[in-house]
């Protein structure tokens, strides 16, 4: 069991640091930053909450029905991650390790799970269920929106691999419980 945690430890900091590096093209670099710098308020709480209660309460049918889903699935998901950060109180990469770059206004609480993570995984996954026919594009603006977000916990130096990986399983395995159980409420 040390040998296995000493594992993921080792290579949770490697991975760490391949995605907190910036580019040495200053465009790219400026580019990515302000792009990733964006994209992380997507899966923050404000975003996910506000925009799936919206969507509840203007939208039809099924995509109504989507948004009650998301909403329940985001707060749902959220108790977990909070009970999780209290129990481990990981330091996050900017307070750990030296050489991490960390955004202008970093978090201070627990890393491990990521919260943003969680929150866009929960609040993607009842809209790829909305229509089948829908799949097909909807399937790779979530896969975007989902990597994006979780990426950009890693680059602003807030997370490890290992809490974003946490935070998608959890969010989505949420979701789809909500969406599965809906018929029953």
């Amino acid at each position: 069991m040390v040998n296995m945690m000493f594992w993921v430890l080792t290579h949770d900091q490697r991975l760490l640091m391949w995605a907190n590096r910036r580019p040495s093209h200053r465009g790219l670099n400026l580019w990515l930053s302000r792009w990733l710098g964006t994209i992380t308020h997507i899966g923050g709480a404000t975003f996910t909450l506000t925009t799936a209660l919206l969507i509840a309460l203007v939208g039809s049918g099924s995509w109504s029905t989507a948004g009650w889903q998301c909403l329940a699935a985001t707060a749902i998901s959220h108790i977990p991650v909070a009970i999780v950060k209290r129990k481990f109180s990981r330091l996050r990469p900017y307070q750990a390790l030296a050489s991490v770059n960390a955004c202008k206004k970093p978090l201070c609480d627990s890393s491990f799970p990521s919260g943003h993570t969680t929150a866009i995984f929960a609040w993607l996954m009842p809209w790829l269920l909305v229509d089948a026919a829908l799949l097909p594009l909807l399937l790779p603006i979530a896969i975007l929106l989902g990597v994006s977000v979780a990426w950009s916990r890693m680059y602003l130096g807030l997370h490890y691999p290992s809490d974003v990986a946490v935070g998608a399983i959890l969010g989505s395995s949420t979701s789809l419980l909500i969406s599965a159980s809906w018929s029953f409420f």
